[in-house]
């Protein structure tokens, strides 16, 4: 075993070798806070001897847990690490379900719904009850029933409590309590719990039998919390009960990293953890290993602006770095063309890989004009946040085969599969036999088992029998088959490996290797020995499902490729990059428009933009554009006041994008691109250039270094506000009114559009033509 409290500076050791009560991990970004989990995990193993059977890690991805396990059996130099609970909130909880779930009603084997199944099921509820499924959209449906099971509202709570039940009333929608009752009880009936029952029936389980708390409580004796700041109220309780004996509690986290409350989480359980129990240890970890200083700087700075934060101040050891460029562009177009020149130069110069590259931004709409440039340019990227894997339609298909061969009450997939690939059960079948099932309160795999009794005739009968004995001839496989060897027989015996074999197109041979794809990871997933499941038996099909229900997008991050890769901050959230480049640094697009309403709300979007900063290890470059389409309307664009918060002393704002001449120094500087744009002679036109050259064509003819070309400028005639100019209350506004705006002067209301809670005007002003005004955020003065 390696010494490795040496290679801990000296607060990171200070957190690792303290061992019992109550301890919080203040650590910042890039602060090593994932050494200092694992090496404190390792140490309580070998300094103290403690089981690794009474450790218990709880982590927010299966990437991260699978990390720490390595490393600390890297530490020990032993096989120990295997009998860990490390694992997200969500894994964890799953697996202890599958032991204790029959105490509940629910099957060993129960199925996890993913988004998709839950809002399959929802939208079966909302037609059954004759209600408008466009009104009470699933997705919409599903949102608030979640935000109720991670705040422990069960759905008798959630018909009786009056605020509740008020607010369903005043979005027009007062049949989500009854939705809400019905949903549970058709994932009881099927044998399932969707993502947000992970959670809240834990809680349930710990709740309502004592025995079972009890046995958790002892076991774990010691606990500890990744990211703590981005847990929510029933993941709080549930550390609560789970600590509430032994107090050997030890929680790792940033304040300032708190970024999920659209999720549920809520910043206080970080910030009043010292509250919550006595003779609480507290360690920052202030050494950052991986920005520059001016990196760190910038970030400091900004975040110094938020109240709610418990006081830290990175620093590094690394160079000072150069400065921050602040660009701006005339268009949001002309961002994405700076972006991707300047990564193309950044590769050229500085010997960066693809992969060494991230593009962020504050929500995935602004997506579009970076994936553009990079297309022009041929520089290959990436979108996370796009169709997972296994969201892929024959992947799906395939996972519901299995889904019902483990569990077959399983309503949704059973539904999927039935008659696919055809087999004569076409939908009239298909609906008479979920009717059935609901008259008889029975699932509709016991239907369709004794489907002549059920008054199943000719053709159709025998379609449903031979599915049936299809699906029973899997399952006795189980006993002595792994799930690879399961996944391969259904392969074969559905005919689904043959149909997508047999059809050449392009797309048909992309589903094909699709399904080889999936076989190739499950016989990898089996030939794994991180992944017995000792409670349930090994590489049983049960524990591959869980796993593969589970993943998120950071899991299925395929790290060796080289491309760049684009996706919002929120999901960049963990990663570092040596470029980075945020996008779209201005009012109501970062910080949100949506989310400024409030103190609260503006310190996240603060927190967001801390994060962002600091996802960059050497360059960073922040963009924002004088103008950019929104709503479908060309908009003029402000500054974020995030800019004003940046200290001068670290920002170069010497750089334009767009064509734009820049300021500090002649035409000199700037990319390639742009002195290529601006008409400016440039020696490595006949070698780098060239390529360039195919896209856009050659270069325009050489001008005098004087005379850059001039870049277009948006026509806005700038408008001195009136000397009473006061905003008017625009609740009641309506189309032929005539307003005053600060910039555009005077126009008349055309149309009145959005929602109550979002309205947008439509105005026509005198010198500037039509534009869509949020008047959330807009000032405007009434006029008549």
């Amino acid at each position: 075993m390696r010494d490795y409290l040496s290679e801990l500076n000296e607060m990171q050791r200070e957190a690792v070798m303290h061992k019992d009560g109550p301890i919080i991990i203040v650590a910042g970004a890039g602060s090593g806070k994932t050494k200092v989990l694992t090496t404190r995990i390792a140490h309580l193993m070998s300094a103290h001897g403690v089981d690794a059977f009474n450790i218990l890690a709880l982590t927010f991805t299966n990437k991260a847990a699978a990390e720490m396990k390595e490393r600390v059996e890297k530490i020990l130099g032993n096989s120990e690490a295997r009998n860990l609970y490390i694992g997200t909130f969500h894994s964890v909880f799953a697996r202890i379900l599958r032991v204790e779930a029959p105490k509940m009603g629910y099957p060993n084997n129960f199925t996890i719904y993913d988004t998709d199944d839950s809002r399959s099921v929802l939208k079966t509820v909302i037609n059954e009850l004759n209600l408008d499924d466009k009104h009470y959209k699933p997705s919409v449906v599903h949102n608030r029933i979640s935000n109720a099971k991670n705040a422990l509202v069960g759905p008798a709570d959630y018909e009786h409590d009056y605020h509740i039940s008020q607010e369903d009333a005043r979005s027009n929608r007062p049949m989500i309590g009854e939705i809400y009752k019905r949903y549970a009880a058709r994932c009881f009936k099927n044998g399932a719990m969707d993502f947000d029952d992970l959670l809240f029936k834990f809680y349930e389980l710990l709740r309502d039998f004592p025995e079972v708390l009890h046995k958790y409580q002892h076991k774990f004796r010691y606990v500890m919390i990744d990211e703590y700041q981005d847990t929510n109220g029933a993941q709080y309780q549930v550390i609560k009960l789970l600590a509430a004996v032994h107090e050997n509690i030890a929680v790792v986290g940033d304040d300032a990293q708190s970024i999920y409350s659209f999720r549920g989480a809520t910043i206080e359980n970080i910030l009043q953890f010292q509250k919550d129990y006595d003779d609480v240890k507290v360690v920052k970890l202030e050494q950052n290993y991986r920005s520059t200083q001016n990196i760190l700087n910038v970030a400091n700075e900004v975040i110094k602006n938020n109240k709610g934060q418990i006081p830290k101040n990175l620093w590094t050891d690394n160079t000072t770095g150069e400065k921050i460029r602040l660009v701006r562009t005339v268009t949001d177009n002309d961002e994405g063309k700076f972006v991707a020149d300047t990564i193309q130069e950044q590769k050229l110069r500085n010997h960066y890989f693809n992969r060494d590259f991230a593009i962020l931004y504050r929500t995935n709409a602004q997506s579009r004009s970076f994936e553009e440039s990079l297309r022009r340019m041929g520089i290959p990227y990436r979108i996370y946040g796009g169709v997972s894997f296994y969201q892929r339609k024959e992947i799906k298909d395939i996972l519901a085969y299995l889904r019902v061969i483990v569990n077959p009450n399983d309503e949704e997939a059973l539904k999927r599969i039935v008659n696919y690939p055809i087999r004569g059960i076409g939908k009239t079948t298909i609906e008479k036999s979920v009717t059935i099932a609901n008259d008889k309160k029975i699932s509709m795999w016991q239907v369709l088992e004794s489907a002549g009794q059920n008054g199943f005739k000719g053709a159709t009968l025998e379609a449903i029998g031979n599915f049936v004995v299809m699906i029973k001839y899997f399952q006795s496989l189980l006993t002595d088959k792994n799930a690879y060897d399961v996944a391969v027989q259904v392969g074969k015996h559905t005919n689904i490996v043959k149909e997508l074999f047999n059809d050449k197109t392009t797309e048909g041979l992309a589903r094909y290797e699709n399904i080889q794809e999936l076989l190739n990871s499950i016989k990898e997933w089996t030939e794994s020995p991180s992944n017995d499941d000792g409670e349930l038996g090994e590489k049983n099909l049960g524990s591959y499902l869980q796993q593969i229900t589970l993943l998120t997008d950071a899991d299925d991050d395929k790290e060796n490729s080289d491309v760049v890769k684009l996706m919002t901050i929120h999901a960049a959230k963990g990663l570092e990059f040596a470029c980075v480049f945020v996008g779209g640094i201005e009012e109501t697009l970062f910080p949100n428009g949506m989310a400024i309403n409030t103190r609260e709300e503006l310190e996240e979007e603060r927190r967001l933009f801390y994060v962002a900063v600091t996802r960059a290890k050497k360059h960073l470059w922040l963009t924002y554009a004088n103008t950019r389409y929104r709503f479908g309307q060309l908009v003029q664009n402000e500054p974020s006041r995030f800019i004003e918060e940046m200290p001068a002393e670290y920002i170069d704002r010497s750089f334009s994008g767009g064509g734009a001449r820049n300021q500090s120094n002649g035409f000199a500087q700037g990319t390639a691109f742009e002195r290529m744009n601006r008409g400016f002679p440039d020696a490595g036109w006949k070698s780098s250039g060239a390529k360039v050259a195919e896209k856009y064509g050659p270069p325009p003819a050489a001008k005098p270094s004087y005379m850059p070309a001039a870049a277009p400028t948006p026509k806005v005639v700038t408008h001195v506000p009136s000397t009473d100019f006061v905003a008017s209350d625009t609740t009641g506004l309506q189309a032929g009114q005539k307003v005053e705006h600060q910039k555009f002067g005077f126009g008349s209301v055309l149309k009145m559009e959005g929602s109550a809670h979002n309205p947008i005007a439509t105005v026509k002003f005198e010198h500037n033509g039509e534009k869509k005004i949020m008047l959330n955020y807009a000032k405007l003065r009434i006029v008549e």
